[in-house]
């Protein structure tokens, strides 16, 4: 694990930045044990968090207090944290045109289904937003994992790429 006096930064995209980007960051913030520090923004935010992800969060207790839905442009600044890491987590922000990160961090494609997008009952609405945070604690808990420190460029390059492309039922 990273050194906690250094830790790495990690930025997670998603278009609206008000569920699947928000689950990253508090999972980070919370599991990366000082090691790891997340962000969270979207490209075109919805300027709230969307209030099936707060429940969630608290109800697994993550502290929701502080985070919030936030344009990508606040991370792409000079005054901005210096940025290690930055993954997409929906399918619509891999497409975009992203911002150049100061620093060239290194990035991936964590694409996870939206919940928000999933209508139905509430059952429904909640199961969906279970999966999208299951995966993505997956995914951050074996991105954590990784060796990072002695992991050359291209190594860890290679291993986040391949965490992002583990089907819901690998990750």
């Amino acid at each position: 694990m990273p050194d906690p006096s250094k830790p790495l930064n990690v930025l997670f995209l998603c278009t609206g930045n008000s569920a699947r980007s928000i689950f990253a960051e508090a999972i980070v913030n919370r599991d990366g044990q000082g090691a790891f520090r997340g962000y969270s923004a979207g490209s075109f935010p919805k300027g709230a968090v969307n209030p099936h992800a707060l429940v969630l969060l608290s109800k697994l207790g993550y502290p929701i207090d502080g985070l919030r839905s936030k344009s990508w442009d606040e991370f792409a600044t000079k005054d901005a944290p210096k940025l290690d890491f930055v993954f997409t987590v929906c399918d619509d922000a891999a497409g975009e045109v992203c911002p150049v990160w100061p620093g060239h961090p290194m990035t991936a494609h964590w694409g996870i289904p939206d919940p928000a997008a999933v209508t139905g009952s509430d059952a429904e609405i909640g199961l969906a937003f279970a999966e999208a945070y299951r995966v993505l604690h997956n995914r951050i808990t074996l991105f954590m994992s990784l060796p990072h420190d002695s992991l050359d460029r291209m190594s860890l390059q290679r291993h986040v790429d391949e965490i992002g492309k583990l089907t819901a039922s690998q990750a």
